[in-house]
């Protein structure tokens, strides 16, 4: 069992299954959680402790509102952002060395803005780059490619309909020539494959759970968030053949990429507002069910509409609603919407340890090192250890702005984006 990466990860032998070799390249993190899309980086040169006066290298304000978080190829850092009120939606590039910008171009206007709350943004989707192009979205207002290169655009796509409700945060991913991509609104809820080189559509399938509008409690609702989703799918391999696993609201699913047909679907009628990515280990994929958060062990290899009789286990206690988690050697380490750091044996499902991180958190954790940095909305970045048998902090420190978006790590750096500013952290050494 493995998972699939994008091609141009590959080319750096790059491989996010049980194989030898290097885990992945010291200057990529091409995507949303980086090359393995699990959040866990390369040994970097970071200090346990990180603050505006500890591991600074440099340090750039980013215009706008925006919860993207930034992806690194080569010597240069892609990032989205936009107006706070949605109507201009920009792409900005930035030397990694330097942290100068190279480029700072709104890409689209939007006449009349969806409705986004405001503890979204309307650049929350995470860029993607592979095989020597990069592809940004904004849900459906505005989804485009540009050469890595040159930076020139490729093509360009206006014409997705689909009422975020509270504003779009699902992610792209690059499989072979097609580029995946979510959307689960309050009006249309689908999955749809993109020709790389064109932006054509390649298949579009629709979410096949049904979509009575209950609530947590069974009482029928007309309410929006009852249908929304925004997380981010994962292409995994399972006895010999490809899989795109998939959280919606109300239900997770697995697709063959390559047509769009629905496998199977595990539904969870009371769930929505699923955030996070999935994560393949041990013949099970591990999903998050969003708001009201859990943790659900479906086993693979399932056909249809699965009984419970397909989970490994579940667990309810301390999971996170927007951070998606880790899994370090058998363990998923994660930090709640409310500061709960846990630790969650992946086999038995059995909890190890759990401990009050303080403040909260919407960014996803990163693992360097054999440590977890995690960054909360209050600007405070916690450090502790990858261990199964106690939680042990290793440091602390904080920063001027809160953070959203979820840090990324390249070139032995760990790369931060704050509401404001985007920092490198690096020893000094």
């Amino acid at each position: 069992m493995s998972i699939f990466p994008p091609r141009r990860v590959l080319t750096y032998g790059l491989f996010l299954g049980l194989c030898s070799g290097p885990v992945f390249g010291l200057n990529e993190w091409p995507q949303f959680r980086g090359p393995q899309g699990d959040g866990v980086g390369a040994s970097a040169n970071v200090p346990v402790s990180l603050s505006e006066t500890e591991g600074v290298r440099w340090k750039t304000a980013i215009h706008g509102k925006a919860w993207s978080s930034p992806i690194i190829s080569g010597s240069r850092i892609w990032l989205t952002t936009a107006t706070e009120d949605g109507s201009e939606l920009s792409l900005v590039i930035v030397d990694k060395d330097s942290g100068a910008v190279l480029r700072d171009e709104v890409l689209f206007k939007v006449q009349n803005p969806q409705f986004c709350h405001k503890f979204n943004s309307y650049a929350s989707p995470t860029p993607v780059v592979a095989d020597g192009r990069v592809y940004v979205t904004f849900g459906s207002p505005y989804t485009a490619c540009f050469e890595e290169e040159t930076g020139k655009k490729l093509w360009e796509r206006t014409d997705f309909v689909c009422n975020h409700f509270r504003g779009s945060g699902s992610s792209p991913i690059v499989w072979g020539d097609f580029l995946l991509m979510h959307f689960d609104g309050s009006d249309f809820q689908y999955v749809v494959a993109l020709d790389v080189k064109t932006g054509k559509t390649v298949w579009r399938t629709e979410r096949s759970v049904d979509f009575k509008d209950l609530n947590a409690e069974g009482k029928i609702t007309g309410d929006g968030d009852f249908r929304k989703a925004f997380a981010t799918p994962v292409v995994a391999e399972w006895q010999g053949q490809p899989i795109l696993l998939s959280s919606g609201a109300k239900c997770h699913y697995a697709y063959d990429p390559k047509t769009g047909k629905e496998l199977w679907r595990l539904e969870e009628r009371a769930q929505h507002s699923a955030s996070s990515r999935p994560l393949v280990w041990d013949g099970k994929v591990f999903f998050q069910s969003g708001f009201k958060g859990q943790i659900l062990a479906v086993k693979l290899g399932g056909q249809g509409v699965l009984e419970e009789t397909q989970l490994a286990w579940r667990v309810k206690k301390s999971v996170p609603s927007k951070p998606s988690m880790l899994l370090v050697d058998g363990a998923l380490y994660m930090v709640d919407d409310s500061g709960i750091a846990s630790c969650v044996d992946a086999k038995s499902g059995e909890t190890l340890w759990t401990e009050r991180v303080g403040g909260n958190f919407s960014a996803s954790p990163v693992c360097v090192d054999s440590r977890i940095y995690a960054c909360n909305e209050e600007g405070k970045v916690t450090s502790f250890a990858v261990d199964k048998t106690a939680y042990r902090k290793l440091g602390e420190g904080q920063f001027e702005s809160g953070f959203m978006a979820s840090p990324a790590v390249a070139g032995r750096a760990l790369f931060l984006r704050s509401k404001t500013h985007l920092y490198r952290m690096e020893s000094a050494q």
